[in-house]
């Protein structure tokens, strides 16, 4: 096992001597055993850490992140040069606070920035692993972080928290693990992604495998990379993560740096504009590959069905203390399917608070400014920790 600061990059576009954090490398002895019935070894976790770990080794929180951001939860972004993806929630004197908590962030197995996944390269050819690199689940992904903090030497947990895909992640904790989570927040998300997402995600991958450019993922060694069908997977999912309301509000029917309808297909609408942007920007930053792998992984999520169909039963006898959070306008992760978590540690007799909020913001406002969603973080954490006797 061996702790490199400068894992191998091996995304479409890196910032040229970028520093991209910290990564921990496991060996033929510290192998991954993957639900697909294969085999990793060897394997890298890169990681960020955020805050101090106290003497008593108490005060560390676990985010996970969702499916199309990373590791960087905080400060610049060094591979992207783009800002951390959660300055509203983590940070000093912020809700999950730096200054009293030592926060840890791994970028998913699978994923592209640093690592194991169809990105990273195969030591026995040199070449980008691309469609051999085994698929994965968010079981797998939670495996390789337990290891991760056992390397770290952080047995329990005080919180695991994140949203969306994070979320099925803090749910998977508490479950495979419920002895090293003390508590967990799941923010916008679900115990099993429904048919409707699995049914975005699949126009999504076609997308990306119709590109001429994919070439079978194994489009590195041609020197291209599918953009257009990621843009159009991206453009396609943004959707989903804002609501009706807030697309409307924000853009209307607006034209774009025109007086009146061009009669043509080039972007008339301001929001067409917006979606070319998004997905844009998205194909600068992330690896094709890693797209269909993470998606496939969340399609898979099911954490019932590991347990006679029975969500309950995931939650038996639990000591985990949970919050779980929902917003009124995600049609993505909606609230009933927030509630269906909760009503299932209800039923398993643990400890759960649920908090509804009321927003026009579509699933993406847990990573936006809602004063109500900072203050539930702020006060549970609060009072887990005072309960650990952290301070």
């Amino acid at each position: 096992m061996v702790d490199a600061q400068t894992p191998t990059f091996t995304r479409p576009v890196s910032a040229p001597g970028a520093d991209p954090g910290r990564a921990m490398t496991f060996g033929p002895d510290r192998a991954l055993a993957l639900d697909a019935g294969r085999t990793l070894a060897p394997w890298t976790c890169a990681y960020m850490t955020y805050g101090t770990l106290n003497a008593a080794r108490s005060n560390a929180i676990l985010i996970c992140h969702a499916l199309s951001l990373d590791q960087f939860v905080i400060g610049d972004n060094p591979v992207t040069g783009k800002p951390g993806w959660w300055p509203l929630m983590v940070g000093p004197g912020l809700p999950i606070d730096t200054d009293r908590f030592f926060v840890i962030c791994a970028n998913v197995l699978g994923g592209c920035m640093g690592s194991s996944g169809p990105a990273e390269l195969d030591p026995a050819t040199g070449e980008p692993r691309g469609l051999s690199f085994p698929l994965v689940t968010v079981r797998d992904m939670v495996k390789a972080q337990a290891m991760l903090l056992d390397a770290l030497g952080i047995e329990k947990l005080l919180c695991v928290t994140g949203g969306s895909m994070g979320g099925m992640q803090a749910l998977q904790w508490a479950a495979l693990y419920p002895h090293r989570v003390a508590s967990a927040i799941p923010i916008a998300t679900a115990a099993r992604h429904s048919a409707q997402n699995i049914a975005f995600h699949e126009v999504g991958r076609q997308a990306i495998m119709a590109d001429p450019d994919w070439r079978g993922g194994r489009y590195f060694a041609s020197g291209t990379q599918p953009s257009k069908g990621l843009a159009v997977a991206r453009m396609a999912a943004h959707i989903t993560y804002l609501s009706e309301a807030a697309l409307q509000r924000k853009f209307g029917r607006t034209l774009q740096d025109r007086a009146e309808i061009s009669f043509a297909f080039a972007p008339d609408f301001q929001v067409e504009s917006y979606l070319h942007h998004q997905g844009a920007s998205f194909v600068d930053r992330f690896d094709a590959n890693s797209y269909l792998y993470i998606t496939r992984a969340m399609d898979y999520f099911d954490l019932a069905a590991d347990y006679g169909g029975v969500l309950a039963e995931a939650f038996l006898g639990s000591p985990t203390r949970f919050c779980i959070v929902s917003f009124t306008s995600d049609w993505l992760f909606p609230t009933s399917e927030n509630k269906r978590i909760a009503h299932a540690l209800n039923a398993a007799a643990a400890s759960v608070s649920f908090v509804e909020i009321e927003t026009d913001r579509g699933h993406d406002a847990f990573l936006l400014d809602e004063p109500e969603m900072l203050a539930t973080v702020r006060g549970f954490l609060n009072s887990v920790a005072q309960a650990a006797g952290v301070r």
